[in-house]
């Protein structure tokens, strides 16, 4: 018995020392740790599919898992219950360079969802010349900041030093290479410029250009001939870039543009999009089913069509686009001078007031000059002219709309911004259900405060995104959510052959929009349009909160979102001080 006591007291040591050695069970705190977990949320993963409740978890800049979590701890959860969560929102056309570079948090477009901001419609922050940053740097209106790069990757790279809260990215501005070379003569570039114009296109194509961007109502632009654009677009597409294009006419000749652009795309092989698609001008509005037709049978010949669009009935940009484009070679300092000239100012009155196809009268397509809004101003003087129509200025100074508009241009030093009401409601409602569009604010991102008080932005600035979630998903049901969203997030990342950028799954950087679908709304007027949108809880970029609870959080995460054929170190061989670009 003793011997039997003595042999169960050493087993039961050595079992206490056995169980002693082992860990303890690990906790529920153990299971997989998340940077962020997004809870309960409905998730629209940006493909079109039906929305599900789902955990979204986040390590660093990528999401790297999508289901129940509900085992899994995070350093910081928020719970998205009765909400939507889906991939961050794309501007396919965006002018924000000179507002961020103002104020980096990209207030009215953060407050819609919009993580990414696409530039390049015929201009872009390089390449430049001296001369060019010189002109651009004399220019510059209400929003001042330094040009001190001359490459385009430095350009963006300069904006994203800055501190920004959105993503960036960008097209490399046809116009841009143009004045590069040729300056702002009307003719064709020689084989020399013409060469040039290519190489600087592949050293941005390599320094991470998206394509090529081009803009052919305004001068220089509207002096280039379709072989020039083909051979630049030819150029990008040797890197995977695309052609995109505010085309030369959206009223009397939208199909023969329309054209145009199908057959630069197709002989340069390259994916093509239509920039701020519309049909501009009462007489053009049944214009618009034509060029829809017109893009789907070439989509069903296998070419990669597709466009983009703003949801109002108003465009906006300059009264250059009100003249004709000859009285504006050399640039705005000869523009001016030819108008003070009284026999050519006289001629320019004349075509201003008589109908054309032969360039895009803006003027004339509003119909009246009511439906001419004048909107931002350079000279001080001017600044009490803002929000008046040219109608109203034209009778305040007792001279005809064709005169004044050549005498505030003169006045103002600039192109004086305008915003021009000349399309159909039925048309907007009708492009925002295509499968193939997807959507731009054609605007600035900005904030009710300092500096951007000074002018009056189209309300697309602060309207856009939402507007078309509020308005047209919810009240027209022109779009289901889950589409709409999959043509804000995953189609223009797919047009524009962005890595993993545009959906919500494993492995995607965490570009995340948590927004009500049942309140979102746009608020912005045209006499009121610094007013935010609203329905937009959170937004990440690149795993970092920049907006919560609706209030900017101040952080600077935005990134250079380079294109397709982006390589580590490119180099310009043709412009000065290109950087060396780093991932």
């Amino acid at each position: 018995v003793v011997r039997h006591a003595k042999w169960i007291a050493g087993f039961a040591a050595m079992l206490l020392a056995a169980c002693q050695s082992v860990p303890p069970a690990p906790p529920r705190s153990s299971a997989p740790v998340y940077d962020l977990i997004v809870r309960h949320g409905m998730v629209y993963d940006g493909t079109g599919a039906a929305p599900m409740r789902a955990d979204v978890g986040v390590r660093g800049a990528r999401i790297v898992a999508v289901g129940d979590l509900s085992q899994a701890r995070a350093a910081h959860e928020t719970d998205a219950l009765g909400l939507a969560v889906a991939p961050g929102f794309i501007n396919m056309l965006s002018w924000a360079p000179d507002a961020l570079f103002v104020d980096g948090r990209s207030m009215s477009d953060i407050k819609q969802g919009v993580t990414l901001e696409v530039f390049g419609e015929g201009e872009s922050l390089g390449p430049l010349t001296p001369t060019m940053r010189e002109t651009d740097q004399k220019q510059q209106g209400d929003l001042k900041h330094a040009i001190t790069w001359s490459g385009f990757g430095e350009g963006m790279q300069a904006l994203v030093a800055k501190g920004i809260s959105p993503n960036i990215a960008s097209f490399v501005g046809a116009t841009t290479l143009r004045i590069h070379e040729v300056g702002y003569a009307d003719r064709a570039p020689n084989t020399q410029e013409l060469a040039t114009m290519q190489a600087l296109t592949r050293t941005a194509m390599r320094e991470g250009a998206l394509g090529v961007g081009s803009s052919l109502i305004y001068a220089p632009a509207f002096y280039a001939k379709t072989d020039e654009l083909i051979a630049i677009a030819k150029a990008a597409g040797e890197f995977g870039g695309s052609y995109i294009s505010h085309m030369r006419s959206e009223g009397p000749r939208l199909l023969e543009s329309l054209d145009e652009l199908i057959r630069i795309a197709s002989e340069a092989g390259v994916h093509g999009e239509v920039y701020h698609f519309k049909a501009a001008g009462r007489d053009n509005w049944p214009k618009q089913a034509q060029a829809i037709a017109k893009i789907e049978r070439a989509r069903a010949r296998g070419l990669d069509i597709s466009a983009n669009m703003y949801v109002y009935t108003a465009g906006a940009t300059g009264l250059d686009a009100a003249m004709p484009p000859w009285v504006q070679e050399g640039g705005l300092d000869a523009w001016i001078a030819r108008l003070k000239d009284a026999k050519t100012r006289q001629r320019v009155i004349r075509e201003m007031n008589t109908p054309t196809d032969q360039w895009e009268n803006l003027r004339l397509a509003a119909g009246k000059p009511e439906n001419v809004l004048l909107v931002a101003f350079k000279n001080p003087k001017l600044k009490p002219l803002t929000g008046k129509t040219l109608a109203d200025v034209a009778k305040l100074r007792g001279k005809s709309p064709a005169e004044t508009a050549i005498d505030l241009v003169i006045e103002d030093g600039s192109r004086v911004g305008t915003v021009y009401f000349l399309m159909s409601e039925d048309n907007v409602k009708q492009a925002v259900a295509l499968p193939w569009m997807t959507f731009d604010s054609d605007e600035g991102s900005f904030a009710p405060e300092g500096a951007f008080l000074e002018s009056r932005p189209h309300p697309r600035a602060y309207g856009n995104f939402a507007r078309v979630l509020g308005k047209y998903v919810r009240e027209e049901k022109a779009a289901t959510l889950a589409d709409a969203i999959r043509r804000l997030t995953s189609l223009p990342a797919k047009n524009l052959k962005l890595r993993d950028r545009g959906e919500l799954k494993a492995g995607a950087f965490a570009d995340l929009v948590i927004f009500d679908p049942a309140t979102i709304a746009d608020h912005a007027t045209y006499d009121h349009p610094q007013q935010y949108a609203t329905g937009v809880r959170d937004v990440f970029v690149n795993g970092v909160q920049v907006l919560k609870n609706g209030e900017h959080t101040g952080a600077m995460p935005g990134q250079f979102v380079r294109g397709p054929g982006w390589q580590e170190n490119a180099t310009s061989p043709v412009a000065a001080n290109a950087s060396t670009m780093q991932p």
